[in-house]
């Protein structure tokens, strides 16, 4: 299910778009030249992105957990903050303190987040290589400082991998910053049955669907601070493989480069203590849950 998550990260939520102006933008280039440069600006922001603290909100099921999360070169790690609008149960609470002190102790399992970390990081840049052979762009005119393209499978594309066909199968639009030429929101839907051998291995249903936003968080980096993802489907005739994620970001706030798992887990405990003592200077912050407020 990875894959359907990182098909994604390339991948928010808005009733409008704004970039980073409201000014009518230069006459656009080609729309495939514009994806084309896009993307080499994503790929390169991919390679060279700092290391980022925040709150996430995601919401499964009938539960709404907040969490925090910093971003380390090991992959991010993670503290359940409140569920249901509550503080953790004292069962909860040591289970996060067990799975925590586990991945502390582990080399084992330190190798497998490096590991699992290093190929999602990859599986996002040959998602996001792929886009713009894989689909077709027509502009859709500009709204609100960004540029409007709808896109559509290229007929001529030979997807040959099961990301290239899932890809291959949604159709949608996104928005681009006209001035910096970023990535600030698609939306995605799939508009036909997707089978993988022949229906025995799976199938991917008519009608699931993805948004993401993005946000800037500094002058070159960008977040994704929004993210619904809505996909049915089934595998072997059996197993559900339907996905329903809901996600809001916030209270962005850069770490040092480099931090290892120990020092990303000292500074989320660092974090909460402050959000619990002392209210939020920033407006921005300000906004999220008191116990979720990360401080610079």
């Amino acid at each position: 299910m990875r894959m359907l998550w990182m098909s994604a990260g390339l991948i928010g939520l808005s009733q409008s778009v704004w970039c980073a102006f409201a000014q009518p933008a230069p006459p656009p280039i080609p729309a495939a030249q514009l994806v084309r440069e896009v993307i080499y600006n994503e790929l390169n922001d991919h390679r060279d992105h700092g290391f980022w603290r925040y709150w996430i909100q995601s919401h499964a099921g009938n539960e709404i957990q907040l969490q925090n999360q910093v971003e380390t070169a090991e992959g991010p790690v993670t503290r359940l903050a409140l569920s249901n609008g509550l503080p953790p149960s004292a069962e909860t609470q040591q289970r996060e303190q067990v799975r925590l002190q586990h991945l502390l102790s582990s080399p084992q399992e330190q190798a497998r987040r490096r590991q699992e970390y290093a190929e999602d990081e990859a599986h996002i840049g040959r998602i996001m290589a792929l886009m713009p052979e894989a689909y077709r762009f027509q502009y859709e005119g500009d709204e609100n400082g960004c540029h409007k393209l709808s896109f559509n499978p290229n007929p001529a594309y030979s997807a040959h991998t099961i990301e290239a066909r899932v890809m291959h199968a949604i159709s949608g639009t996104l928005w681009i910053d006209a001035r910096m030429k970023r990535l600030v929101r698609i939306d995605g839907h799939v508009q036909e049955n997707l089978d993988f051998g022949y229906g025995i291995l799976g199938r991917l249903y008519k009608g699931g669907w993805f948004q993401l936003e993005r946000t800037q968080v500094s002058s070159t980096e960008w977040k994704t601070d929004h993210l619904e993802v809505h996909f049915l489907g089934r595998a072997l005739l059996l197993k559900n493989l339907n996905r329903e994620t809901s996600e809001v970001r916030g209270g962005f706030a850069p770490v040092p480069p480099g931090l290892h798992i120990a020092q990303g887990l000292a500074l989320l405990q660092q974090s909460e203590t402050q959000a619990r003592t002392q209210a939020p200077v920033d407006p921005a912050l300000a906004q999220a849950p008191a116990v979720l407020a990360l401080r610079p």
